[in-house]
């Protein structure tokens, strides 16, 4: 089994490793070296936060985007923070839960590609949403490389990314996207919350769901309210909506 995650908008302020070196997925090094040296440049132009789609008030983030190449790194595990991660609580995770979550949980990153939770990398700003010149849009620009990578894995694929970041890989049939609704309504902050609560409690199943329907009984056994509708199309998704309420 994969666990397909976003990272999140925010992260820790810094850390104390050694500069970014051997991350995992090495055949897409090419790649991010390219993604690096544009974020570099695009981060120094006059219209950075423009071309980043940053707020003013993230000015300060192009300052860290400048000096990626030397800035000290730290675990993915910790860098990323937020709701997502608040409630999937990777530092809480007992011994076995904590190996699942090293072997099986697959971070997406405009910087980066995809990275491992154990992969040490510094504090960065950029969005797959981006579009980085002259890379173009990151999405596009990761799919070809990230999808010859991972279309090489097997089992199945729980998807928990949003969808800016879904557009870099599309496992196909052997995946199941997972939505949130709430009154009929696809919510945004529960979501994470409850992609977050999702993805803790199935590192702590003894063994993975190997198909759809297996990952649905899990759910339902946890207590979660869900419908599992099968791909629209060939080489689409599953799709499994939790359905959850206001808490009282």
């Amino acid at each position: 089994m994969l666990i397909l995650l976003p990272p999140s908008e925010g992260k820790a302020s810094e850390g104390n490793g050694p500069p970014v070196g051997e991350l995992s997925f090495p055949a897409l090094d090419k790649a991010r070296k390219r993604v690096l040296n544009a974020l570099v440049r695009a981060s120094k132009r006059r219209d950075a936060l423009d071309v980043l789609g940053l707020t003013p008030g993230l000015a300060g983030e192009l300052a860290k985007n400048t000096v990626l190449k030397t800035a000290p790194t730290l675990p993915a595990a910790t860098l990323y923070t937020g709701v997502l991660y608040d409630n999937l609580g990777l530092g809480t995770l007992g011994e076995e839960a904590r190996r699942r979550a090293e072997e099986s949980v697959l971070v997406f990153s405009g910087l980066w590609g995809v990275v491992k939770i154990t992969d040490f990398i510094p504090p960065y700003r950029l969005s797959m949403g981006v579009n980085l010149p002259p890379l173009g849009g990151l999405a596009a620009f990761w799919r070809p490389v990230v999808s010859k990578e991972l279309d090489r894995t097997e089992g199945l694929v729980v998807d928990l990314r949003s969808a800016t970041y879904a557009g870099a890989w599309q496992p196909g049939e052997r995946s199941v996207t997972v939505r949130v609704f709430r009154d009929g309504k696809v919510v945004s902050h529960m979501a994470k919350a409850t992609r977050g609560e999702i993805a803790r409690a199935l590192l702590h199943q003894d063994a993975s769901p190997s198909a759809p329907d297996e990952l649905a009984k899990i759910l339902t056994a946890l207590g979660h309210t869900v419908d599992l509708a099968p791909p629209s199309r060939p080489k689409r998704p599953w799709t499994l909506d939790v359905h959850v309420t206001d808490p009282t």
